[in-house]
């Protein structure tokens, strides 16, 4: 049965996991009035007696125990450990928010989204780069993406050695670009390669789409830069967007038509001699990309799930969506694995090509 509070109401909510996302939802939610912090939740009872010391509410070892303090929790364990968090708060009926990549595997998304399907509980992922404001943007547009490219690179934070750079970084833009495409993934091209760990450290992925679109997606995390950038290409415009810095152009083709049909009515001499004496880019007519100054995006993703604890609102990231970026995500890992280094000239194939001296 579903849990539901009343509008003027504050919804208790429990934090699973007192690592370091565990940590900052813990803040947001102790710091928003319209929630409580019923709890903090860990294995580990001293790391989550630390956490709620700080937040000035009860810490708790045993999930069974959260469940009867709480009205939803929010999961924010490994994802390996994502499945078995957030089973007993989905059984009672209580919503809960898992942090991204929902599941580790497909498997284990279903099996999520049927149980919560029979209770009725609400499932939130959290893929907060949706909260991005640059990323709110870029949705006022209406544009259909035909090609995008997107890269997200930071230093190694030896966090996340669960799993590989796909489920750790570039779950985000895969989400980002399902959300902005709307098709169905055809065919999945990609190569990776692990550096430190087991699992892979850089990867790039080519993604097909039914609708036409491609999607040429990197991420990395054995950089020396922090780098989270899209760039969307469309019949209609061209949008540019830095995630980290908030920041965006955006060029119509309906506000360079004029200077698109000179160029196209010159021959390739005229072009050439034009050159000499112009500069294109002075000439084209760009936007900045008007970014609204929000809240945190982890507090705006917490205030979105108050909305579907108190009101029955759908989640802005959904279990479904989550799952599909899941799918994607795992694709591509297969993909990584079976990626022939040296052609058929060799069985090199997958990860393993970086080899001790």
């Amino acid at each position: 049965m579903v849990v539901r509070i009343g509008q003027n109401m504050i919804p208790r909510i429990a934090v699973v996991g007192a690592g370091r996302m565990g940590k900052l939802h813990a803040r947001i939610l102790s710091e928003i009035p319209e929630v409580k912090l019923a709890c903090v939740v860990d294995s580990n009872h001293a790391v989550a007696d630390a956490v709620a010391k700080q937040r000035n509410c009860p810490a708790v070892s045993d999930i069974r125990q959260a469940v009867e303090m709480c009205d939803a929790a929010i999961v924010a364990v490994p994802t390996l450990h994502h499945l078995q968090a957030a089973r007993p708060f989905i059984e009672a009926g209580k919503s809960v928010l898992i942090e991204k990549p929902f599941t580790n595997d497909v498997a284990g998304g279903e099996e999520l989204i049927a149980l919560a399907a029979k209770t009725g509980a609400s499932v939130q992922v959290g893929h907060t780069e949706r909260f991005n404001p640059a990323v709110l943007a870029i949705q006022k547009y209406s544009i259909h993406p035909k090609f995008i490219e997107a890269h997200r690179i930071s230093p190694f934070t030896f966090r996340s050695a669960d799993v590989g750079v796909v489920l750790d970084m570039m779950i985000h833009d895969i989400d980002l670009v399902l959300m902005l495409v709307g098709g169905k993934v055809q065919t999945v091209h990609a190569v990776g390669v692990n550096v430190i760990g087991k699992y892979e450290d850089i990867c790039n992925a080519r993604l097909i789409f039914d609708n036409g679109c491609v999607a040429n997606i990197t991420a990395s995390r054995l950089g020396i830069k922090t780098e989270r950038k899209m760039r969307i290409f469309s019949e209609e415009a061209y949008l540019s967007v830095d995630y980290a810095k908030k920041v965006g152009i955006v060029v119509k083709k309906s506000e360079n038509m004029d200077l698109i049909q000179m160029a196209r009515d010159m021959d390739v001499t005229d072009l050439a001699e034009l050159a000499q004496s112009i500069d294109y880019t002075k000439l084209l007519k760009v936007e900045q990309l008007v970014v609204e100054e929000t809240s945190e995006p982890l507090r705006s993703q917490a205030l979105a799930f108050r909305e579907c604890i108190v009101n029955g609102a759908a989640p802005v990231v959904s279990a479904a969506d989550g799952l599909n970026a899941v799918r994607v995500a795992n694709n591509i890992v297969d993909a990584v694995k079976h990626f022939k280094w040296d052609g058929t000239q060799s069985n090199r194939e997958g990860l393993n090509i970086i080899t001790k001296e």
